[in-house]
């Protein structure tokens, strides 16, 4: 039973924050004032993705050399996705 409540209360924060993500979106905060409403965005889908990578992918139980692990292909993706727009331009 308190799986069940953990995850609900999860499921909750999840759709506050992807709540908040359209309305700043759909509210034209994009147009008038871009650079704050993108720096939002990028706040709450960071907010996100920690959520989901913490309870759904179990990287909160599991031992911290995972998780470090998981930081690293992180980063290494980061960078090469990095490499690869400035190969475009």
């Amino acid at each position: 039973m308190a799986h069940t409540r953990l995850y609900t209360a999860i499921y909750v924060v999840l759709f506050v924050l992807a709540t908040v993500q359209a309305l700043v979106e759909m509210m034209g905060f994009l147009e008038s004032a871009y650079w704050t409403a993108f720096a939002v965005i990028m706040v709450l889908s960071l907010a996100k993705a920690v959520v989901v990578a913490g309870y759904y992918q179990h990287l909160r139980w599991e031992p911290r050399s995972v998780t470090a692990l998981m930081l690293i292909g992180l980063l290494a993706a980061l960078a090469l996705t990095t490499a690869a727009s400035y190969s475009i331009l």
